[in-house]
């Protein structure tokens, strides 16, 4: 065996990125991903034709700071594209824009009163400074006396029960809180959106860190899935990992998958009562329908689903953001769904998905057909959201682990943010400082 003085299980950025810093510092290291690419959720393929895609849709927000820094120390900050978008919403069979303040007060979907109570409720939500006062309390108990019943009714429950499916009354105010400060501090001088994009995609920036990964002497493994792990006789140290092409020893181990796959990995080497603290945290699935189209759905690009009986939280047509000249002139749009893993519509093959998804996107597009698509791929990622329940800092496990020199960080551990790319790096770099301050020891 190699003997490595970190060996992390997982390329997501949280992983690449904590690569990329240890390696950087002289450690040899070593990435192990079941994936067949790298990045996690902002992992690419191909369509037929070699037109590379992310499966889940990714941005960043021009507030964000990690994204641009690494992007940068990477020599690629010519490679980001600050664009403003077109924001909007479908409810009660029509189509809204809701990109500036002047497309708020034409929401009529709401009186008067209740459009005003919209726009101030940014400057309501920015007055809390300490997120712990409200993590007792679900959403709606926390933003329903904010901005009134039919505000939270209209425009914030179908969202939320889109997002969190069975949980919906259950998570916790801090994640809506997060998402409405991050959101409201976005905005240009004209008051619309602006959101980054990194060209050639996400998928692209992580094949450059892999890159520098090697330049800097570290090692990274893809479609090398790990098993388990050998222990020392006195359980507290891991000596080796095990995977599917043999064993891997390593002086110090970084976990950064989802709890339910670290708990899996190491159930018969640990203590059951951290692995149940694992399992705690629950998560939701997410189905990605990737559509490839001859034709443009709409001028929007993000269109938040708000009419019952849509089974999408958001349909985001991704080249009114990234230009279609860099697909072949054609269209791209996701239609994402977060479900349980036990809703039936999980265990739809992709053509029975792709059915189901296109009788109701029918609905909000008429004129659509067969004749649009040219290609389409449906993703599944069965972890793809955790679920932060009231009072979730009280029971979200540490970074560190019953083993003396192994350590996780995920993006159930991001919190109070919720999870993206720009704070899975920020948490690359604070483990892997973690790491090496322990090793200096």
């Amino acid at each position: 065996m190699d003997n490595y003085d970190v060996v992390i299980v997982g390329a997501g950025f949280t992983g690449l990125t904590a690569a990329y810093v240890l390696a950087k510092q002289g450690k040899k290291v070593k990435v192990i991903e079941a994936d067949s690419t790298p990045g996690g959720l902002a992992g690419t393929f191909e369509f037929a034709d070699g037109v590379k895609l992310e499966k889940f849709y990714h941005h960043w927000f021009n507030n964000d700071v990690y994204v641009p820094e690494l992007v940068k120390e990477l020599g690629m900050e010519g490679d980001i594209i600050l664009l403003p978008t077109r924001t909007g919403m479908y409810f009660n069979g029509r189509m809204w824009k809701l990109s500036t303040p002047l497309d708020l007060l034409r929401f009529k979907a709401l009186s008067l009163i209740d459009r005003i109570r919209l726009g101030l409720l940014v400057f309501q939500v920015r007055r809390i400074k300490d997120w712990k006062t409200i993590e007792h309390l679900s959403i709606r108990e926390w933003l329903e006396p904010l901005c009134g019943k039919a505000v939270y009714k209209i425009v914030w429950e179908p969202l939320i029960e889109s997002k969190f499916s069975i949980y919906s009354e259950t998570v916790n105010a801090v994640w809506m809180w997060k998402k409405l400060v991050l959101r409201g501090s976005t905005r240009n001088d004209k008051g619309g959106e602006e959101l980054a994009y990194f060209k050639g995609g996400f998928g692209r920036l992580a094949e450059t860190l892999v890159e520098a990964i090697r330049i800097n002497g570290g090692e990274v493994s893809l479609g090398h899935r790990v098993t388990g792990v050998n222990t020392n006789t006195s359980g507290d140290a891991i000596i080796s990992i095990l995977t599917d092409k043999g064993g891997i020893e390593g002086d110090k181990y970084l976990f950064t998958p989802s709890f339910p796959i670290i708990a899996d990995i190491l159930k018969d080497s640990t203590d059951p009562k951290w692995i149940a603290s694992l399992r705690r945290v629950k998560y939701l699935g997410n189905m990605c329908l990737v559509l490839r189209l001859k034709h443009s759905l709409s001028g929007t690009y993000w269109l938040n689903v708000n009419d019952p009986g849509f089974p999408f939280v958001g349909v985001i047509e991704h080249t009114n953001f990234d230009s279609p000249d860099n697909y072949k002139g054609t269209h791209i749009a996701y239609l994402s769904r977060y479900l349980a893993v036990e809703d039936p519509v999980w265990l739809y093959s992709d053509d029975e998905y792709f059915d189901f998804a296109m009788r109701h996107l029918k609905r909000m597009f008429p004129k659509i057909d067969g004749s649009w698509i040219v290609e389409y791929k449906v993703w599944r990622s069965e972890y793809a959201q955790p679920v932060t329940e009231r009072d979730y800092s009280s029971y979200i496990p540490e970074r560190d682990t019953p083993f003396k020199n192994a350590f996780i960080s995920t993006m159930a551990q991001i919190y109070p943010e919720d999870r993206g790319t720009n704070y899975a790096i920020r948490e690359g770099r604070r483990i892997a400082k973690n790491i090496l301050e322990r090793q200096a020891k």
